[in-house]
């Protein structure tokens, strides 16, 4: 179930970071045939392994099961990046008012490519497990067993989005806020605390441990600890699994599940010592620290995407792949920003999040000293279930250290209980460098110089977008005019005059053009590129045709530049006329012309660029 976890976080990332093109990159029929092609090898796939595992018994239908389940994500990956299916889910009527059904939508998605999985091993799994099903409800109860790993971020999301429709702008400026995210934060501990414990023991289909002496007596057991519970049986694979597992902090809705294989394997010493474990994880806080995880990746994420976007887009290299890839920079982007950020969700829940949840196991299992002042019980139950789950005593495991290990620390404590003290001040020790490693993360989140690289990336992103426009449309003399301006501001000139040459050959008479270009045939830093003649020409269209003040002071320019000095003055006085606000600017320009020539001030121009170099 924890590599579950994983899978699904890593479906609802991939899925919730795309972002929907505002024109698919495929006919409609052409996504439809290769997301239905894309089914159909996923389940020949998906039968394969599961045939071929078929001799392997429980370990072999649970390492198809991880085979098939990272196969189910990289075929999802293809129907979102390939079929564009953010596309199509998004241009839904309720797509607009409820965003977040667009990514519950695309779960429902790659849960169908698990059911074809389910499917595939439907007939491994009664084998191994000796109980009969129809497909379908194979496939429901497998959905059921996963469905609580997805439910919170799924129910949030959609709550998200239904404040954000009601007509109330305070809360809306709260939603967007930090107070925002802190008062989700809070729905979401409280959903985890009352909510989520009988929501999923339903869903597991878990039922009352019948009245008899085996649950007086543990009951008992739980009551001498001062620990107030109800036992439940849990079916996970038919109960044959030998595990226990307790959920809930709050006292009535917390519950300890175990399996029906695990009450048949141990004497009764053994299922207290189990029920010890199963106590500590609640004693040490275990369930509150796991929410104080989670919640601890969801700050590192939301304080590092913004400078790691910023970062990206004013980054030489970006554009240049961008360029080479083809790829739009929305599409860029949100590749550029997501394939990092899923690498930091992975390392985080496998290494980081791993190694408290193993630590928290090695705690809850120190707990059994307190309780029966040995841990020769808990070892027995361990040496059973690894000998009766396959032999698995020797297998690694990321999140509750191999059972081999576990004993091993068990017995090294008790032949040294100074270890015991160890371990819990390691713990402690690490939850005080994490928090601090957060705070510092916070702190130096809060210090990027997030405007500086804003004012970095602006230009750059709107040249990319421009030129892109440029390419997929280039009979379009508006993209052509906007480049050119583009360049002209960042002073690439020769870059300006070609784009507005093209632009020019498309829309001849557009007066915004011929002033721009007139504008900078006049003023360009490349003397070469100057054209006095022709720009008065360029000016004297637009100015006709437009008579906007900005287009008269180009006007009154070209005159000048080619001694026409009354007409110049009279350009930039029409100009005061139409932009009176302009007046103190049109006024400069006047006293210019008139104070010196347009060859004059270019010799000027050209001997303080002499000086200077020298």
């Amino acid at each position: 179930m924890y590599n579950n976890v994983l899978y699904f976080l890593t479906a609802v990332f991939l899925f919730s970071m795309d972002t929907a093109p505002k024109v698919p990159r495929l006919p409609a029929w052409a996504s439809v045939a290769l997301f239905v092609l894309g089914l159909i090898c996923y389940e020949r796939l998906a039968q394969y392994i599961h045939r071929k595992a078929d001799s392997r018994g429980t370990a072999g239908y649970f390492k198809a099961e991880r085979k098939a389940s990272l196969l189910a994500l990289f075929f999802f990956s293809l129907a979102i990046y390939v079929c564009d299916l953010k596309y199509y889910l998004s241009v839904l009527l309720w797509a607009k008012a409820l965003p977040s059904l667009v990514n519950v939508a695309g779960l429902c998605l790659f849960f169908l490519y698990l059911s074809l999985m389910w499917r595939a091993g439907k007939f491994h799994y009664q084998r191994i497990f000796g109980r009969t099903y129809t497909t379908a409800g194979f496939i429901a109860l497998n959905i059921k067993v996963n469905l609580p790993i997805v439910l919170p971020w799924a129910l949030l999301s959609l709550c998200y989005d239904l404040f954000a429709l009601l007509p109330w702008p305070g809360l809306h400026d709260l939603l967007l806020s930090a107070w925002g995210d802190f008062l989700f934060f809070v729905l979401f501990l409280l959903f985890a605390l009352l909510v989520f414990p009988p929501l999923v023991r339903r869903l597991w289909g878990c039922t009352r441990m019948p009245a008899g002496a085996l649950r007086d007596q543990l009951l008992s057991f739980c009551a001498r600890q001062k620990f107030a519970t109800e036992l439940y049986l849990w079916p996970l694979f038919e109960g044959r699994v030998l595990t226990a597992g307790v959920m809930g902090f709050v006292p009535g809705l917390r519950y300890v599940l175990i399996t029906s294989g695990l009450i048949e394997a141990l004497t009764l010493e053994e299922l207290e010592a189990v029920m010890a474990h199963e106590i500590g994880h609640v004693k040490k806080k275990h369930l509150l620290l796991y929410l104080m995880l989670i919640a601890g990746f969801s700050l590192v994420v939301g304080q590092g995407t913004e400078p790691w976007t910023y970062f990206l887009l004013s980054q030489d290299s970006f554009y240049s792949l961008m360029r080479w890839s083809g790829l739009s920079p929305e599409a860029m982007l949100a590749t550029g920003a997501a394939v990092p950020l899923l690498m930091v969700m992975l390392l985080y829940f496998r290494y980081l999040f791993g190694y408290f949840i193993r630590n928290f196991e090695r705690q809850a299992d120190l707990h059994v000293f307190s309780v029966l002042g040995s841990s020769h019980a808990l070892v027995s139950a361990f040496e059973k279930i690894a000998l009766l789950s396959g032999n698995i005593r020797d297998q690694p495991n990321w999140h509750h250290f191999g059972i081999g290990e576990r004993v091993a620390f068990l017995e090294k404590c008790e032949q040294d209980p100074q270890e015991r003290g160890r371990h819990q001040r390691k713990v402690w020790f690490s939850l005080t460098a994490y928090l601090l490693v957060l705070a510092a993360i916070t702190l130096l989140a809060r210090q990027m110089p997030v405007t500086g690289l804003a004012r970095q990336y602006e230009e750059k992103y709107i040249e990319a977008v421009l030129w892109q426009k440029v390419q997929q449309e280039p009979d379009k003399a508006l993209w052509l005019k906007l480049a050119g301006d583009l360049m002209q501001h960042k002073k690439m000139e020769k870059k300006a005059l070609a784009a507005y040459e093209r632009a020019l050959a498309f829309a001849p008479a557009s007066p915004d053009l011929l002033n721009n270009l007139a504008w900078l045939l006049l003023t360009s830093e490349d003397l070469q590129l100057r054209d006095p003649q022709r720009a008065l020409t360029l000016a004297r269209s637009a100015a006709g045709t437009k008579p906007l003040a900005s287009f008269l002071d180009t006007l009154g320019l070209a005159c000048w530049a080619n001694g026409l000095i009354e007409e110049a003055v009279a350009a930039e006085q029409e100009a005061v006329l139409a932009d009176p606000a302009g007046r103190e600017y049109y006024q400069q320009q006047i006293e210019r012309f008139r104070r010196l020539s347009y060859q004059q001030e270019l010799r000027q121009k050209q001997e303080d660029e002499h000086q200077h170099r020298e």
